[in-house]
């Protein structure tokens, strides 16, 4: 009997977005979660941008800055390598020097750098501003005007902003990146604003802010993962959009990114550790829904580009043919499923240690003893003192094994003793704990058995003064003695009415 894969289906579906214009792109279309094919469609994959700098930095890792160092100082350049020799999709201009608290530079110099990297490269061009709003409403117009019909992607958009950037974008025919800050809620409602605004829908992209890692990148993966449920499983429209990280320049500007090999020699190899930092950030945000990834390392978008062609055909890192041609090329003849290449190494290895530690023999200066006629004297043996050099090596090799092994297993068992040790002063800890509130529920119950005893005695105190006054004889109704008249009573009536006021 065949397994049948559980399915389901999904009744919205994510808006597509195309993006650029000499070489247009298309994200978005994903009818089932990402990378369940087995569920719905996939029709345009995640897309990899990298990002470029409209200055020179000063403050990136040596891993960061090697791949771009001739490039560095001219956007345009670093644009065009990043296309030809890493694969860029997209180009991401990182708008660095328009923030107010640098350099301040003003739009119109934002918009040059634009204009020289539109005409290095023919993919699209995502403009990406300082995030402060008044200085990106200010730059992002004066970009929008000057490329009217580009079809540039600017951002990001904020609450505060957005009805300036939106009607740039929406007058001169470009996408929007609308961002807010790790809520869905906060993502709905500006989509809402904006399409209010009159910006299409299939003009919006939207950021729901990147976290790098640890409780950031679980925050935002987290929201992502939501709002792709509510786009997908409950038919939400004002979530149906794409989704965009700005991942490499919040990696890297980390501080386990940047520290080095001496400054932090438990973290991993430096030069490896904010690539790995990256692709690991990568992934998280391509399952959790992302449709544009903005990247910094070239070796990094290796490892995400052939993960995601993992991802969408199935195939294997490594198959069994490949396998075992490299263990062939290793000279390692599997053995059963375990194939022997610790041994090997051993095997290797020991020849080389001995060489290296036994030297020639010494020659004693003995008297040669007396032979046959007709006989040569024989050769003295000169394995001898090999033998011995062999054996007490093994010898010193065995004590040191065994004192290895001796330090080890006390350091072994005085760590499980210490565990044992904070395993009882928590235990204790917990004991004692129990107890006081077990203490102090039983005082608890004393007080409140004592207050229902006091309240019992005033209830039936109560009840005995009731009886006593329902026994005693009606009282005799008598006329009184000074008859009012009808209009003195209603005074009176009045007048207490007046008082009780």
């Amino acid at each position: 009997m065949g397994f049948d894969v559980p399915k389901i289906s999904y009744s919205g579906k994510i808006n597509e977005v195309t993006i650029g214009k000499a070489s247009p792109l298309t994200v978005g279309g994903e009818s089932s979660y990402p990378f369940h094919l087995f569920e719905g469609q996939m029709p345009h994959p995640p897309k990899i941008a990298m990002e470029i700098w409209d200055i020179k930095p000063d403050d990136w890792s040596e891993t960061a800055m090697k791949p771009f160092a001739d490039v560095l100082a001219d956007p345009a350049a670093w644009a065009k390598k990043c296309v030809e020799e890493f694969g860029a999709e997209a180009i991401v201009i990182q708008l660095k020097s328009t923030d107010p608290n640098g350099l301040d530079k003003g739009p119109e110099e934002a918009s040059a750098v634009v204009r020289k990297v539109l005409k290095a490269v023919k993919v699209p061009i995502i403009v990406w501003g300082s995030g402060n709003e008044n200085k990106d409403t200010d730059v992002l117009r004066k970009i929008s005007e000057d490329f009217q019909g580009e079809n540039l992607t600017l951002g990001p958009a904020s609450e505060g902003n957005h009805k300036q950037i939106g009607a740039s974008v929406l007058g001169y025919h470009h996408t929007l990146i609308a961002s807010t800050p790790i809520d869905v809620n906060l993502a709905k409602q500006l989509n809402i604003l904006l399409e209010n605004l009159g910006v299409p829908k299939e003009k919006i992209i939207i950021d729901p802010t990147t976290g790098g890692l640890g409780y950031g990148l679980e925050y935002s993966y987290s929201v992502m993962e939501r709002i792709r449920m509510a786009a997908l499983a409950q038919e939400d429209e004002k979530l149906q959009y794409p989704i965009i990280n700005n991942l490499g320049n919040e990696i890297w500007k980390s501080k386990e990114a940047n520290l080095t090999q001496e400054e932090a020699p438990t973290l991993g190899d430096a030069a490896k550790r904010g690539i790995l930092m990256e692709a690991v950030g990568a992934v998280s945000y391509l399952l959790a829904g992302s449709d544009i990834l903005i990247l910094r390392h070239p070796e990094t978008v290796k490892l995400v580009k052939r993960l995601m062609a993992q991802l969408i055909s199935g195939d294997l890192d490594m198959g069994p043919a490949d396998l075992k041609a490299k263990l062939a090329a290793l000279n390692v003849k599997p053995k059963g499923d375990y194939p022997e290449i610790i041994k090997k190494k051993a095997a290797d290895a020991q020849p080389v240690k001995e060489e290296k530690k036994v030297g020639p023999p010494k020659a004693k200066e003995t008297a040669p003893k007396a032979e046959p006629a007709g006989q040569q004297a024989a050769a003295p043996n000169a394995k001898e003192p090999a033998k011995v050099s062999a054996k007490t090596e093994e010898k010193i090799k065995a004590e040191a094994e065994a004192k290895a092994k001796a330090e080890i297993e006390a350091k072994a068992k005085a760590e499980t003793e210490a565990k044992n040790k904070a395993a009882a002063e928590v235990r204790a800890e917990i004991e004692a704990k129990q107890k006081s509130r077990d203490e102090d529920k039983v005082k608890a119950k004393a007080e409140e058995e004592a207050l229902q005893a006091i309240r019992a005695a005033e209830k039936a105190k109560r009840k005995t003064e009731k009886k006593a006054v329902c026994a005693e004889e009606p009282k005799e109704m008598k006329v009184a003695e000074t008859q009012l008249s009808p209009v003195d009573k209603l005074l009176a009536q009045i007048n207490r009415v007046n008082r009780r006021k």
